[in-house]
């Protein structure tokens, strides 16, 4: 069975083993939140990202994986601290060994340190992460709010665009209705004109028996003119016939 001093050693060999594992994920865990806050200066003067400086899913996964490993590891280190202490209280080591009790206030102290530089940077890694999902989304509304506009000018431009052509349409139309008025007017003016001549000359017929029989006289001539043609113009189509089927 292991006396009380190999008990204390393999405690502090515990002890050393997760504050080096602890001290080493502590500067990763530090450099990704180094990284996070100048990709949120890169991001803030160039003005080109609308995505959140956590948006990517690896990145999201690492800040988690990370975050719990270490929180794991101070929780073992404080439950060695306690071991440590234990043994301590119940006699398995000399008490009033100035040098022993300085290496559990040590460790004590590490566990501390840990703990606030641990804290601390996840700390800032979470604000990082909310300041940018805040931008984002500000961001997100800005675009939907100038997509909005843009597609409601548009709108508004087609309505203006259509609105146009149904007064120029209006405007084709009246003209044209002025036009057709206008010829009426004409032809009616006409139609009294001729109602006018064809009177006086019916007029002038009546009072000049002569004049009226010379009408006549001049419509049986074209009227014979016609019956004259008629027939000629039958004659020889008879004879273009009958040499056509020869």
């Amino acid at each position: 069975m292991a006396g009380p001093g190999n008990v204390w050693e393999d405690l502090r060999k515990q002890a050393r083993q997760l504050e080096n594992e602890i001290d080493l994920k502590l500067v990763s865990f530090s450099k990704l939140g180094t990284s996070y806050s100048s990709q949120g200066h890169v991001q803030d003067s160039r003005r080109a990202e609308s995505s959140p400086l956590l948006g990517s899913t690896n990145s999201e996964h690492m800040f988690e994986t990370m975050a719990l490993e270490i929180e794991q590891l101070l929780v073992k280190l404080n439950e060695v601290n306690d071991k440590m202490a234990e043994y301590s209280q119940n006699g398995g080591i000399h008490t009033n060994n100035p040098s022993l009790m300085h290496t559990l206030q040590r460790h004590r102290d590490i566990l501390q340190d840990y703990s606030l530089e641990f804290n601390k940077t996840k700390t800032n890694i979470s604000a990082y992460r909310d300041r940018e999902e805040l931008l984002g989304s500000v961001r997100r509304e800005i675009d939907n709010y100038h997509k909005g506009s843009s597609v409601q000018n548009r709108r508004t431009d087609l309505l203006l665009k259509e609105q146009e052509h149904t007064r120029s349409a209006d405007r084709v139309a009246d003209e044209a209705i002025n036009i057709a008025m206008a010829t009426k007017e004409n032809l009616m003016g006409q139609k009294g004109m001729l109602g006018g001549i064809t009177t006086k000359m019916n007029t002038l017929a009546k009072r000049f028996p002569v004049i009226n029989n010379l009408f006549q006289k001049i419509n049986l001539r074209k009227r014979r003119d016609s019956i004259i043609l008629g027939t000629v113009i039958g004659v020889c189509v008879i004879l273009l016939l009958l040499y056509a089927f020869r």
